[in-house]
């Protein structure tokens, strides 16, 4: 097998010798390499593979009793090498019952009965299988082997009851309604772990194979359904004037309200039966959800995504006109996310038809639609807004596994959400912001799960380490390299990276080896720095008066990390330099680096290390004054 190298330069008795060093990989890891299913170049390996799911789901809300039913058909392709002779089924939403485990209490409010699975066949044979006693995963037995490049078909009936307490899905008011995980579905088998048994917890996130949809929600007279996917009979279940308002905003700048709070309040927005159902479809993709309300006003407009095809994605938002201030400005803002996304960073078009805002109380990402709170600060609800859509990328577009790489796709949508704020607010308010939300607490905590290597999986690390490393270190990893190689490289690197693993399950050393490719240099060094270390943010200036016209400076990494600085140069007449210093400066010396400034013949009142949005856990050693 080929082993990934970070190369560093040792002289010994005056020969310069290259001493290779392995980035850490986990033995189920190198066995993926090895078997071909991922290659050392960054891109998919010719053995690679992943199963498929076709999924044709009829569900139905009672907005009365607060029941969520469905009966679902899955199409599950085996695409493997292995012979599977069991299933495994997750449902999220049995965190609500009593004994799922959680990372603290919650209210009686939170709790509920969980899945009840009142029928289960496979291949039309019936099983029986009691999921009162299941988890959030729960493993079914088959009778017969599902082998290598076959299909077997799952039917399901099912039931479960809407939380009164809404965290990431559940009541958000009596008559609104965040539906999301609401089905039972066949667990991930990939090529590096089998089947993803994790239990869910209510602080990890999810892990789901890419599949096709199409679904129906039967929803009561009054209420509309917003839902991933294409909306496929509006004409049917809206009523003339406002299935015409819905298909305009499909094709205009202008925000509209699609349908008001007065239009919903007198019957004259859905079809006036008692239940309307509700048509969706979706290929590829990670997830379905959907929401309903009876009285959330329906604003929508359009933006443009791809200037080539002059491809348009839906904005939308669903929101109460007496508590959701913030969501009045929400199409706006998604319209501007959509645009600023596919044109400039990660730059690349918005790939699906829509994204839907809809008021609750998660603050998340879900694909094609976000939950998310009013705040009552526009700035700030616009960020978090940018922050969820920014996810449509990470983990969507990209497969990741956010159970146990919370990094690879927190990370960038921190990063996304403050280059997006630099381009909203400016560079200082964002890096007022960045700073106070994402760097602050984690550089001013010193305790030992801070310095928790990156690598580290996500479900294994306590909530300090987990938060910092999958938010804020995570996307100072990610601004440093692109600091590192500067715009137009990085961005390259980038479009390696998402290229390769589009559609796919990419894992942190996919992400290594298309940046290496993509970049075209090794940079291992900076990968074994930023991720496989317990190295912090901690520079300290070294320096002697001098009044020499080229001076020498040291600047000692007492934390570690391979971060970007800048050297600045005050003098006495009041005039100063700045000078930057990109994280190459650490390749050869991770300890500390020297440098040479030129004082242009000036007095130096003062010299300082600015590291920005990098802050330094001990600034008080970062300055040094002429007495």
């Amino acid at each position: 097998m080929k082993k990934i190298y970070a190369f560093a330069l040792f002289s010994i008795l005056g020969i310069h010798t290259i001493v290779a060093q392995e980035l850490y990989m986990p033995r189920n890891i190198k066995a993926a390499y090895n078997k071909g299913t991922r290659a050392m170049d960054g891109k998919a390996g010719k053995n690679y593979w992943q199963n498929h799911g076709k999924y044709t789901m009829d569900i139905k809300v009672d907005a009365e009793t607060k029941i969520v039913s469905g009966t679902e058909e899955i199409i599950y392709t085996n695409n493997s090498n292995d012979t599977l002779r069991t299933l495994v089924i997750r449902f999220v939403n049995n965190i609500h019952k009593p004994t799922a485990p959680r990372s603290g209490s919650v209210s009686e409010d939170f709790l509920s009965e969980g899945l009840n699975i009142k029928s289960f066949s496979v291949d039309g044979e019936t099983y029986k299988v009691d999921s009162k006693g299941w988890g959030t995963v729960g493993d079914v037995p088959l009778k017969k082997a599902l082998h290598p490049k076959t299909k077997a078909r799952v039917k399901i009936d099912w039931e479960y009851p809407l939380s009164k307490q809404s965290g990431r899905e559940g009541q958000i008011d009596p008559n609104s309604f965040f539906v999301a995980y609401s089905y039972p579905r066949i667990s991930v088998y990939d090529d590096y772990n089998g089947w993803d048994r994790i239990p869910h917890s209510d602080r990890a996130e999810f892990y789901n194979d890419f599949n096709d949809y199409v679904f129906s929600i039967k929803a009561p007279k009054d209420y509309v359904v917003y839902a991933t996917g294409d909306f496929l009979n509006p004409d049917e279940v809206l009523q003339p004037e406002i299935s015409a308002r819905l298909k305009k905003s499909y094709n205009q700048d202008e925000v509209i309200h699609i349908a008001t709070a007065e239009e919903l309040k007198n019957g004259k927005v859905t079809a006036q039966k008692d239940w309307n159902t509700w048509k969706f479809s979706v290929d590829h993709i990670t997830d379905v959800c959907f929401a309903l309300s009876n009285h959330y006003v329906w604003d929508g407009a359009s933006v443009i995504v791809d200037a080539k095809t002059n491809r348009r994605a839906s904005a939308q938002a669903a929101y109460n006109p007496t508590t959701g201030q913030d969501f009045i400005h929400s199409v706006k803002y998604n319209i501007n996310a959509l645009s600023w996304f596919s044109n400039h960073w990660p730059g690349i078009p918005y790939p699906y038809v829509k994204t839907i805002a809809f008021q609750g109380f998660a603050d998340m990402e879900y694909p094609m639609m976000v939950n998310d709170s009013n705040f009552g600060d526009p700035v700030f609800a616009q960020l978090v807004q940018d922050h969820e859509v920014a996810h449509t990328y990470f983990p969507f577009y990209m497969g990741i596994n956010e159970t146990r790489y919370a990094y690879m796709d927190e990370g960038w949508a921190t990063t996304f959400e403050y280059l997006i704020g630099i381009a909203e607010h400016g560079k200082e308010a964002a890096d007022k912001f960045y700073k106070t939300f994402r760097v602050n607490k984690y550089i001013n905590d010193k305790s030992a799960e801070e310095d928790q290597p990156i690598i580290s999986m996500s479900d294994q690390v306590s909530g300090a380490g987990y938060g910092n490393n999958s938010y804020g270190k995570a996307s100072l990893s990610y601004l440093a390299l692109k600091d590192l190689l500067g715009d137009e490289l990085f961005k390259k690197a980038l479009h390696t990276y998402m290229d390769n693993w589009n559609g796919k399950h990419p894992i942190p050393w996919d992400y290594f080896n298309s940046m290496n490719t993509g970049a075209g240099q090794n940079l291992n060094w900076f990968f074994q720095n930023w991720f496989f270390t317990n190295n912090y943010i901690d520079l300290k200036l070294n320096y002697r008066a001098s009044k020499m016209a080229n001076f020498p400076v040291s600047v000692q990494n007492v934390g570690g990390f391979a971060i970007p600085f800048d050297l600045v140069v005050t003098y006495t007449d009041g005039k100063s330099d700045r000078i930057h210093y990109t994280p190459a400066i650490w390749k050869s010396n991770q300890k500390v680096a020297s440098v040479t400034v030129k004082n242009n013949g000036k007095a130096v009142k003062s010299i300082s290390v600015d590291g920005g949005i990098f802050m330094d856990a001990t600034p008080k050693d970062n300055t040094w004054t002429s007495k």
